[in-house]
């Protein structure tokens, strides 16, 4: 998108590195200023492009800007092999997710010193360890020789030794990535919030779908796993609630899932990601569409956001807006009863070619089908592809960046450009009134 690679890392990034670190001093009085022979450029320009990737996606790059021009650095990188095939697929998910941006820039920036440390000062095999202060304050590595002259980082060995110097750096390739404890352990408080599964609680009201009355209560536990009771257009109906009680989960004072705070943290993730500033508005300001999906997500249920990207929603009109529950017609329409991530959405249209997703605003569903190696949502002139996949997702949440705004087609085949009149997502009345 950026241009043609240089080594995995676009050519316009790279460009714009180059002219900003030779053109402007840094703002601190002692930085000196950084020229095209930074070791940060040699990064970037290096074989180690499957690390320079991360720094990017880390939003690192102006950090170590001021860090090369303040200090002499070492950087340990690891090779492309470590990072491609030998890196847990999930733990690799979980650094790129955007939540999770504090744990990439602690892993990366614990594998720069701020001082040069060349082969030379290594410690000889008789000589202690030597630990060094990262650029990631809470974090050290330690320095060895083993008797047999390998020199180590850690307990990962040098492989290239001095493999790129430069005036302002040095950088050896090691074998594998470098994680400090406290990414790992955001990690895996992060994967066993995700193996939590909602359960019906125990005792939950029972409703037989053909008379809409009440069952007796079931005399047995439900599996763990199970979906709410209700089906979720049953929970959008008007009266009072008889979904289930919230399922068992880690967030709120009463140990269950949290929807609200859980809507709350992916539209802070969607302004955080940036080009999802308008959809991140109307989903703030339509604040009984945003209490309701934290509602649903508070009792069990799951949700897909299809989420335009402000592109797409600079094009909705005036007229598209202005009629009385317009706006929340249009999000609704963008928000799938069910948990897909990229992948699932992705297999299911290569399986079957083309899919229909349910959708809030019952009872027009979305279809999804394969072109050119994505997920196309809609059809014609109202189609839209799934740009940005995986934005936000924690198990009862997933958001998917889109560029286009989808409408549901009327009889005719048309698509409907506006809703004709305000109406209810769910007009059948709720159960036990």
């Amino acid at each position: 998108m950026g241009g043609i690679p240089i080594y995995g890392v676009s050519s316009l990034l790279f460009i714009l590195l180059t002219l900003s670190i030779t053109s402007t001093a840094l703002p601190t009085p002692s930085a000196a200023q950084i020229n095209s022979n930074s070791v940060l450029v040699a990064l970037l320009d290096s074989h180690y492009t499957e690390l320079a990737e991360l720094v990017e996606k880390a939003l690192l790059l102006h950090t170590l800007e001021q860090a090369v021009g303040n200090h002499n650095l070492t950087i340990f990188a690891p090779r492309n092999e470590a990072l491609e095939r030998r890196l847990d697929p999930e733990f690799k998910r979980f650094l790129l997710e955007p939540r999770n941006l504090h744990s990439l820039q602690t892993l990366l920036m614990a594998h720069i010193l701020p001082s040069r440390v060349g082969s030379p000062d290594w410690p000889q095999p008789s000589d202690p360890s030597r630990r060094h202060r990262t650029l990631s304050s809470s974090h050290h590595l330690h320095l060895s020789t083993k008797p047999t002259g390998q020199k180590t980082v850690d307990s990962a060995e040098i492989v290239r030794p001095d493999d790129v110097t430069r005036p302002d750096g040095v950088i050896h390739g090691i074998e594998r990535l470098l994680i400090p404890q406290s990414v790992q352990e955001d990690f895996n408080r992060r994967r066993n919030l995700r193996s939590i599964s909602a359960v019906i609680p125990e005792g939950a009201p029972e409703v037989d779908p053909r008379t809409h009355r009440l069952k007796k209560p079931a005399a047995a536990a439900v599996p763990v796993g199970a979906p709410p009771v209700l089906p979720i257009y049953d929970a959008l109906a008007p009266g009072p609630s008889l979904a289930p009680a919230p399922a068992p989960g880690p967030g709120g004072p009463h140990h269950h899932f949290d929807g609200h705070s859980q809507v709350k943290d992916f539209i802070h993730t969607l302004l955080h990601y940036g080009g999802y500033n308008e959809m991140a508005d109307i989903l703030v300001n339509l604040t009984s569409l945003a209490t309701e999906m934290g509602r649903l997500v508070s009792e069990g249920y799951v949700l897909t956001v299809l989420a335009p990207n402000d592109e797409a929603m600079a094009k909705l009109t005036t007229d598209q807006l202005s009629e009385p529950g317009a706006p929340e017609q249009i999000i609704y329409y963008h928000i799938i009863p069910e948990y897909q991530t990229e992948e699932s959405m992705y297999n299911a249209v290569r399986r079957f070619g083309k899919v229909k997703y349910d959708t809030l605003r019952l009872p027009h569903k979305v279809t999804a089908q394969e072109a050119d190696g994505s997920v196309k949502f809609g059809a014609g002139d109202v189609s839209a592809y799934l740009f940005d996949p995986d934005i936000y997702t924690d198990g009862r949440i997933s958001v998917q960046g889109i560029d286009g705004i989808l409408f549901p087609e009327s009889e005719a085949g048309e698509p409907l450009r506006k809703p004709a009149s305000p109406v209810k997502v769910v007009t059948k009345p709720r159960r036990g009134n």
